[in-house]
């Protein structure tokens, strides 16, 4: 059985096919046709953390595929201490066809997958958001035609967005530049990782966010304090000041280039409202892309991908 844990699990071949089917089912939506390939299929959704674009993606995807959605809390299914992890996963995943968790920290989703008799999802965790790179990378390919060669800049903090994004790029020879303020870049486990597998790939660790842009074809962003993050706020505005995304950033970058953000954006810190709302934004295609993506990877996880041509 197979699980989207972390993009760790998926070789390059499996998230081509991924992007594949999620681009081919987009033009399909765009033409009026919506196959049912999903029909009678059950997917839950499990958040310890409040979304938007995760759960509506999933919520979408799985209606237009002719399935459908149930969503929970983690009170609602005995996590707060009423039962056990095991025996909570063993129920679930014996009702539900697929399942996606949202959770503050990444044991969790291991431990679902652990005892899950249908595939699990991650839809975010402390250490990875396997389907916000998927999006992203279809994101790429639409606004470029192609992936190959291509420069993503992520201009922010080493987080669960950008070691995603990272690591999905290492797999289709994307090139990556993170530029991050001393004590934000990646952790030398989460560099070990990737240098164990993927020896060639091509990645700069910068503190000047205006030598980062220079050669981007993708300026990328994410809040400077994500969820649980809070008592960090202060320090952290302190320390990203003059790493925000703006006009003058984006000047410095390709005259081709464009930017992108996971959301939500926190408009006038991390991202100016001429960038967010400008010519160079393709963010809320991205965020269109979730759902498309939601798509392709619950198909490719339930061994479906093939029917779609």
């Amino acid at each position: 059985m197979k699980h989207l844990e972390n993009l760790q699990s998926l070789s390059p071949g499996d998230l081509r096919e991924i992007l594949r089917v999620s681009s081919l089912l987009k033009r399909k939506t765009r033409l009026g046709e919506r196959p049912s390939l999903l029909s009678n299929y059950c997917l839950a959704q499990l958040f310890e953390k409040p979304s938007l674009r995760t759960r509506l993606s999933f919520d979408v995807a799985m209606t237009q595929l002719g399935g459908t959605s149930l969503f929970f809390s983690a009170a609602d299914v005995g996590l707060n201490g009423r039962e056990s992890l095991a025996d909570v996963a063993r129920v679930i995943t014996r009702y539900a066809d697929i399942l996606v968790i949202r959770a503050f920290s990444q044991s969790l989703i291991t431990g679902f997958a652990k005892y899950a008799a249908c595939p699990v999802i991650n839809g975010l965790s402390d250490v990875s958001h396997p389907c916000q790179a998927v999006a992203d990378l279809m994101t790429i390919q639409e606004a470029f035609g192609d992936i190959d060669g291509k420069t993503i800049a992520f201009v922010g903090d080493g987080n669960n967005v950008a070691r995603s994004l990272a690591s999905a790029a290492a797999k289709l020879g994307v090139k990556y530049v993170l530029a991050a303020p001393k004590g934000y870049e990646f952790g030398e486990d989460y560099l070990k990782m990737l240098k164990k597998t993927a020896p060639d790939f091509d990645l700069q660790i910068l503190t000047d966010p205006r030598e980062a842009v220079k050669r981007a074809d993708v300026v990328y962003t994410d809040v400077w304090t994500s969820m649980g993050q809070e008592a960090e706020a202060s320090q952290r505005q302190k320390d990203f000041a003059g790493f925000q995304v703006n006009a003058d950033l984006m000047r410095l970058a390709p005259a081709h280039a464009k930017f992108m953000h996971c959301l939500p954006a926190r408009r006038g810190m991390e991202v100016s409202d001429e960038v967010m709302d400008g010519k160079w934004s393709i963010a809320f295609d991205q965020a269109e892309n979730r759902m498309h993506s939601a798509k392709g990877i619950i198909l490719w996880l339930l061994g479906k991908s093939a029917e779609v041509t």
